[in-house]
């Protein structure tokens, strides 16, 4: 999954792109509330996490005018103000959570989890296809009870085919969603990765689950 992180200070910033990089989503960071509004218009990310003292742009008037554009987004405000009237007024410019700080890293990754569960509609978060399950809090990825070894971008990958499952997924879609702005779209890593995942996932098995679409992409499906 990939997320957006705006937050002006290094150190915090830093801290919170590596911790979110180690549960194998991809991060951009910027550090200013205008280009943080820019991105957030035209990227689709699956989570914003937005400070609220921001320079250009603060964190509300960033947060209402997504709103206002029609971005859904799901959007977790992270604070040093935690004044009830300032959590009111966040939730009632769009927000979707609210979290003070100082803060526990595992109760910022938990909560974007819970953010991702209900903006996929899995209440408990487990994701299956066919005998294969990913448990995004564990991330644990067993096929017919057998536990299965992925890489941190093997996971990002096999986590978004299964949120998306039954979906073709174009290789730009790929892209937004599991490489960050770095990403040399140029270069054939997706392809290399889907095969990756085929030899773990799918290699003599009877039943192929990661299917190549001929000019458009790959899905995962139970039925080959």
């Amino acid at each position: 999954m990939r997320l957006l992180l705006v937050e002006d200070e290094p150190k915090v910033a830093s801290f919170i792109r590596r911790a979110l990089e180690e549960e194998s989503y991809a991060v951009d960071v910027c550090v200013d509330g205008t280009t943080g509004l820019d991105w957030a218009q035209g990227v689709n990310y699956d989570l914003i996490i937005l400070d609220l003292m921001l320079p250009g742009l603060p964190g509300l008037q960033l947060l209402r005018q997504l709103r206002a554009a029609g971005v859904k987004t799901p959007v977790l405000i992270l604070t040093a103000r935690s004044e009830v009237d300032q959590r009111v007024k966040g939730l009632d410019a769009g927000a979707d959570d609210y979290l003070t700080k100082p803060f526990a890293i595992e109760e910022l990754i938990a909560r974007a989890r819970a953010l991702f569960r209900r903006a996929s509609g899995t209440p408990t978060g487990t994701l299956q296809v066919d005998d294969l399950v990913l448990n995004p809090v564990t991330r644990e990825v067993t096929r017919a009870g057998q536990r299965i070894e992925l890489t941190a971008k093997e996971y990002a990958l096999l986590e978004y085919l299964m949120r998306n499952a039954g979906r073709v997924l174009t290789r730009p879609m790929i892209t937004e969603h599991v490489w960050d702005l770095d990403f040399d779209t140029f270069t054939n890593v997706i392809d290399v990765y889907i095969s990756y995942l085929r030899n773990k996932i799918d290699r003599g098995r009877e039943n192929s689950l990661i299917q190549t679409v001929r000019g458009s992409g790959y899905m995962i499906r139970a039925d080959s």
